[in-house]
């Protein structure tokens, strides 16, 4: 059975951090991916890595706040936020790719800045 399980939202105030947390089970995933979603709005790309770990990819309104890392071992993946702003707020939701197969999504995870 595959599971993703986010970990690690929160509420915060603007210029705070957090660190969110996927912990991925039953499959070999390739690219994670972290999205969120605000209220009211659709759902959008925030950050992704490789499998390697060597590339990575950000969303243009959180990149040098954000920073993406994945421990295989631990089929985690975690996405540290620095510098949070109000407009972070959303759900923010763990993405997974197997090697072959469908795409997972997480349950979600809530963050919430506060100005």
């Amino acid at each position: 059975q595959v599971q993703l399980v986010e970990s690690g939202g929160g509420s915060v105030q603007a210029e705070g951090s957090l660190r969110l947390s996927c912990a991925a089970s039953g499959r070999t995933f390739g690219r994670m991916d972290w999205y969120r979603q605000a209220s009211g709005k659709e759902r959008e790309f925030v950050a992704g890595i490789l499998r390697d770990g060597g590339k990575t990819y950000y969303a243009d309104s959180v990149k040098g706040r954000f920073t993406i890392s994945r421990d295989n071992a631990k089929n985690t993946v975690y996405l540290q936020m620095n510098n949070l702003k109000p407009e972070d707020t959303a759900i923010y939701y763990c993405h997974a790719l197997p090697l072959i197969g469908y795409d997972y999504w997480g349950q979600g995870t809530q963050v919430t800045v506060s100005s």
